[in-house]
């Protein structure tokens, strides 16, 4: 466990999180910027990026040139997925399994994560579960399904095999493997979480069911909703002012988790707000909601 309490922690490697983190860098702050890999995968896989001013090219090469940059500047990038925001004692807990950092105010970053099983929020805590460090000994030789979002989240479905009696494995990608013999991959993929206060099962959408005790679901983030007990949402996307302020006092929001539309340089312009914003929240050192940085 971490003792230290970063001013400001960025969640998300995306463009908005590393145009933040940038920007937190410049006013001095000590920032903990923290994701699953820097500039997110999807820039990666972009075959062409045409709306971000003066570039042309394709995802990698915009890619080389922001980790240039954020060699230069000497901007620190932490590899570690956050799986859950806490409010406590004045200032922000992040967990991520069992480590835990803490910061005085955070800007959730994390992109859009759509939900492909609209009842998975129905049983969250009920046998639903986006993590497997954290909730994979509750089902100690019983059976679980996971949605499998990359070969990055093989090894955690192998940590579930090591725990579990049984994994069936829906993987949303080509060519998966796994060395553990209790995990069996299945075709297709879940159309809904079924059970009677808790889950019991999933049914695809060929309409077969598979008898388990939890489902997890394998990915880069969790829904803001999940992550952050108390943060105000719509239609899967963070509520915010336009200094990128949500309900939560000390917590602000940028790039797509914030909706529409999904572009690059939008994200950067939120990144660099929301980083503003938390500057003069800093300062000031009370709620936010008595400020009006853009009158």
């Amino acid at each position: 466990m971490e003792n230290k309490v970063y001013d400001v922690a960025v969640i998300g490697g995306g463009i908005a999180g590393y145009t933040a983190a940038l920007a937190l860098k410049n006013f001095k702050k000590d920032f903990l910027w923290v994701g699953v890999t820097p500039f997110g995968e999807k820039l990666f896989k972009a075959e062409r990026v045409k709306n971000f001013p003066s570039f042309t090219g394709n995802g990698v090469e915009l890619a080389a040139l922001l980790e240039r940059q954020m060699v230069v500047e000497e901007v620190p990038f932490t590899r570690a997925k956050i799986d859950g925001v806490y409010a406590a004692g004045g200032c922000f807990m992040l967990t991520c399994g069992k480590e835990v950092f803490h910061a005085r105010s955070v800007i959730l970053a994390t992109g859009v994560e759509t939900e492909t099983v609209e009842s998975a929020s129905e049983y969250l805590g009920r046998g639903v579960s986006y993590c497997a460090v954290c909730d994979g000994s509750l089902y100690k030789n019983k059976t679980i399904v996971c949605e499998v979002s990359s070969k990055n989240y093989e090894e955690e479905a192998e940590y579930l095999a090591g725990i579990a009696k049984k994994v069936y494995a829906f993987c949303k990608y080509k060519n998966a493997q796994f060395r553990a013999e209790n995990i069996q991959t299945v075709e297709g993929s879940i159309a809904q979480i079924v059970g009677e206060g808790r889950v019991s099962g999933v049914v695809t959408k060929s309409g077969n069911k598979i008898e388990a005790d939890g489902v997890f679901f394998l990915k880069d983030a969790a829904p803001p909703a999940v992550l952050v007990g108390g943060l105000e949402t719509k239609e899967g996307h963070v509520k915010v002012a336009r200094d990128m302020s949500t309900n939560l006092a000390g917590l602000f929001a940028a790039g797509d988790v914030t909706g529409r539309p999904y572009q690059y340089v939008k994200a950067a312009g939120e990144g660099l707000v929301a980083a503003y914003s938390v500057h003069k929240f800093l300062v000031h050192e009370k709620s936010f909601a008595t400020q009006n940085l853009f009158p």
